[in-house]
């Protein structure tokens, strides 16, 4: 067929382009095309699902959604570096070395990149399994995420067996990005690059892991059906397989000349793209490093050193208040500006109220800050030698210092937030949330159109979004009287949503969208929900005293109870339209492997949830039944291990007929 000859071509072409753009960084092809290309092949695979290759492109783009991590044992240990904070401690390491070996020593020096470790397995040069590092000898296998790394091959350019071990890490210049928009959606920002690429290993929905742009670098080679003599020899081979291993590293015929690489290193790490935190300094004779063993918790063939951190004193001149998307309150230090690390800095995050309470923060101090993970600045201590006489404790304010509605503070959340949906700060925010895809999904209300609308007045807040007149959007610039109308004719049709996309619309915090269809599944009506008591709320599976709390404090406000009105009157609906909670597979526990014939497995979790049931990324004892499709894994072996009932697509649908 015509069709499926097109689609083994354009899986080989974004092959090629995919290497020469992540690994051999000689991009042929803009990304535009590249994304066009891309987006036909999809088309293609989801027509016929069952040509898709093992190593498609497209599996770049994540999809799969998890309920929880499963846990693997590592084929071999992923032990820790034993720590050093001065060229004493490596030089005594190369004479501890040298007693066993004489002179007759190389080292190989490299970046000690600040990242995730991870270890790759693959069979017959495929890719099959990726565990976190875990304890070092049990991980959580995060496959699905690491498939979306681009630096990491699907496919090897040889058949081989082999277990490599890298470190995922996020660019300065993809954290700096991702950061921006947290902060313009009134998300929490990530403190550094390595927590962002941390969290971002660990979601479990996929797509966002790809929406993150991680990448990796290979270190070491822990297992294959080869031999080596030496470790460099295993990097060049690992790179020879298509793998992008550790950059500039250095091989000294003795500790001394690895000590100047370590010091060169840390001259150079301000101009590097991504963070690293130290050098490592490893014996290259393999056959060396099995007579040097290692102790119980760390190999005595190689030493970190870590790079100590920039700390210079600082005034502070005031804390302002900042209000996100979701009402968090966040305390701003303004510094007197001072130069750290590569930068003039003049501000600082203060995180929380208790934060500023555990280090007595005060305005008019003198303090102590560095940048954390090199990046954020932060307060490390305060001077209190040097406090200003009458200074007084910092205080959050009471109110909001955008709409001066009452603020609440949740202890187990450790956050201040106004609860007024209307508040001036968080308008913007909340408007861009309330049209994006997972909400209430109004095409073609993107957020540079959201905030033009907000600016020039035509929208304050949500409910405006319904009254907006066509006359005015025709008359902005870019746009007409048909985009006009097309816009309008978005926002008419998402008045018939379901209750649990309005609900998740509304930046309730706590309140995500799988969450907001578990309550709108229970409560049915949103009338329903804005007169639950607590307990209501905390009785239903999934829902902890936090979101309990978060949607009863959100509808006692007066204000957000005037929007919901207004909402109401302007025709939105605010009934459930799935199925109530107590269908067929309510309290059923499913769990979804291999490929499906018609359904994604994102489709199969959204049916299975519609109809009451819960869908879990492990099997358990508890599984009440495992849906299995094509070329299932493990998951179905253990569901056979356990005797648990094994069922197709088809009889799946079959339960809720």
């Amino acid at each position: 067929m015509d069709e499926i000859k097109r689609l083994h071509e354009l899986t080989a072409e974004l092959k090629y382009h995919s290497e020469q753009y992540y690994v051999n960084d000689a991009p042929v092809i803009s990304d535009y095309e590249y994304d066009m290309l891309q987006r036909e092949l999809i088309a293609l695979e989801e027509k016929y699902p069952s040509e898709r290759e093992a190593d498609s492109p497209t599996v770049r783009v994540g999809g799969r959604v998890l309920s929880a991590f499963e846990s693997g044992r590592h084929a071999v240990p992923l032990e820790s570096l034993q720590d050093a904070f001065s060229f004493e401690e490596l030089t005594d390491f190369g004479q501890k070395v040298a007693a066993k070996a004489g002179n007759d020593c190389e080292y190989v020096t490299e970046l000690k990149i600040d990242g995730l470790s991870v270890a790759l397995e693959y069979k017959n040069g495929v890719f099959v399994r990726g565990l976190t590092r875990g304890d070092g000898i049990v991980g959580e296998d995060v496959t699905e995420n690491l498939k979306t790394v681009r630096d990491i091959p699907l496919k090897l350019k040889s058949p081989e067996n082999v277990i490599v071990r890298g470190e995922v890490y996020m660019p300065r210049a993809v954290w700096s990005e991702l950061n921006k928009k947290r902060e313009e959606n009134g998300e929490a920002l990530f403190a550094n690059p390595r927590n962002a690429a941390a969290g971002s290993l660990r979601q479990l929905d996929s797509k966002i892991a790809a929406s993150r742009k991680l990448s990796i670098f290979v270190f070491n080679l822990q297992q294959s059906d080869r031999q080596f003599k030496t470790h460099s020899e295993t990097l060049e081979w690992m790179s020879s397989l298509g793998f992008v291993i550790s950059p500039h590293y250095e091989i000294a015929s003795n500790i001394g000349e690895a000590i100047k690489t370590v010091e060169k290193f840390g001259e150079m790490r301000d101009g590097l793209p991504f963070d690293i935190d130290g050098a490592v300094i490893k014996v290259n004779r393999l056959s060396l490093r099995k007579e040097l063993g290692s102790t119980a918790k760390t190999p005595r063939w190689a030493i970190a050193y870590k790079y100590p951190p920039e700390v210079k004193e600082t005034v502070l001149k005031n804390i302002e208040i900042n209000v996100g998307r979701t009402g968090i309150l966040t305390p701003l230090a303004i510094l007197e500006p001072v130069f750290i690390s590569g930068s003039l800095v003049s501000k600082a995050t203060l995180h929380n109220k208790d934060f500023i309470k555990e280090k007595d923060i005060r305005i008019g101090d003198t303090v102590k800050i560095r940048k954390a993970g090199d990046i954020i600045p932060e307060i490390v201590s305060v001077l209190t030698n040097k406090r200003p006489e009458g200074s007084v404790e910092f205080s959050m304010p009471a109110v909001c210092p955008s709409c001066g509605s009452a603020v609440y503070y949740d202890e187990k959340e450790v956050a201040v937030r106004c609860p007024n949906a209307s508040c001036p700060a968080q308008a913007v925010r909340n408007i861009i949330h309330f049209a994006s895809k997972d909400a209430m999904d109004i095409d073609g209300l993107g957020s540079a159109l959201c905030e033009k609308l907000y600016s020039e007045g035509m929208i304050t807040n949500i409910a405006d979004i319904y009254t907006v007149k066509k006359e005015d959007i025709a008359r902005l610039e870019g746009l007409g009287d048909k985009s006009a109308e097309n816009l309008l004719q978005s926002i008419e049709k998402t008045k018939e949503n379901c209750l649990s996309r309005l609900l998740y619309a509304l930046g309730i915090a706590e309140v995500g969208a799988k969450t907001s269809k578990i309550i709108s599944a229970r409560f049915l009506t949103l009338d329903a929900i804005m007169s639950a008591e607590l307990d209501e709320l905390m009785k239903i599976d999934d829902i902890g005293p936090a979101t309990a709390e978060s949607v009863v404090s959100f509808f006692a406000s007066e204000k957000n109870a005037e929007l919901i009105k207004k909402l109401k009157e302007l025709g939105l609906n605010t009934e459930y339209k799935g199925a109530a909670v107590e269908s067929r597979l309510s309290g059923i526990t499913f769990v979804i492997t291999g490929t499906l014939p018609t359904m994604s497995r994102t489709e199969a979790t959204e049916l299975i949830e519609s109809m009451g049931g819960k869908v879990s990324g492990s099997v358990s004892k508890k599984t009440g039944y495992v849906v299995a499709g094509e070329e299932a894994g493990s998951k179905l072996t253990k569901a056979q291990s356990l005797n648990v009932p094994i069922i197709s697509e088809a009889d799946l649908l079959n339960m809720i007929k």
